[in-house]
């Protein structure tokens, strides 16, 4: 996979999450417990986020800001760059990314039974903000679980062997005051990293409705990879 394609698959998968481990402290398993719960309460989430990515053949970091908007269940919007250069916007069935300074979109199909990297990936996503414990156990295993100055760590691997293959590992950082994420961080196969640093955090805003349509310029070039 291309960095670029790896970038691509990375946008939708900046908020990810967790499952379960045998040998998990008592401690640990109910402060997952309140997490699990707190997600019953959270509609929407913003942030403020700068990007960190480290590339084996590159000598320095790459580091981007953005933002993103989440309305759950199954919404989400991402741009990097100021002004945004990619927007990646998840909608119930489809996810565009956008590249609006080349007039560009790729649309990708959701189906439940499509196969392919955006399924996996939007897996991981969706796991920043699970909606059962059940729902988690499912896709992915908790390595370990730590906290620390009110900030918890959760290290996870997915279990599909299709998402190994470009997923190596996943640290998910969320606040214990209100379970909201502060941070995550993505070890991929090839041993690069994105972190992203989440910041002026806000819970339950209001958000216009046509944030995760996507906006699309006239003479916009709209591909639709895989078909």
């Amino acid at each position: 996979m291309t960095h670029r394609k790896l970038t691509s698959c990375c946008l939708g998968l900046s908020l990810l999450a967790v499952t379960a481990a045998p040998t998990r402290a008592a401690g640990d398993a109910d402060l997952l417990e309140r997490w699990f719960a707190a997600q019953t309460n959270l509609h929407t989430w913003t942030a403020d986020a700068v990007q960190t990515r480290t590339i084996r053949t590159f000598n320095q970091p790459l580091v981007s800001t953005g933002k993103v908007f989440v309305a759950a269940p199954d919404r989400f919007r991402w741009e990097l760059g100021q002004p945004p250069q990619t927007i990646a916007i998840r909608q119930p069935t489809e996810l565009y990314l956008l590249y609006p300074r080349l007039k560009r979109a790729e649309k990708y199909a959701l189906a439940p039974d499509k196969a392919g990297p955006w399924r996996e990936a939007l897996a991981l996503l969706e796991a920043s903000f699970p909606s059962s414990r059940a729902q988690l156990e499912s896709r992915f295993t908790v390595l370990s679980v730590s906290h620390s100055n009110q900030v918890a760590q959760v290290v996870l691997q997915p279990k599909s062997s299709f998402a190994r293959k470009f997923m190596a590992e996943i640290r998910v950082g969320f606040s214990l005051d209100d379970f909201s994420p502060t941070c995550t961080e993505l070890k991929f196969s090839d041993g690069s990293t994105m972190r992203n640093d989440f910041s002026s955090s806000r819970i339950n805003m209001t958000l216009a409705p046509g944030l995760f349509e996507p906006e699309l310029p006239p003479g916009t070039s709209v591909v639709e990879p895989g078909k």
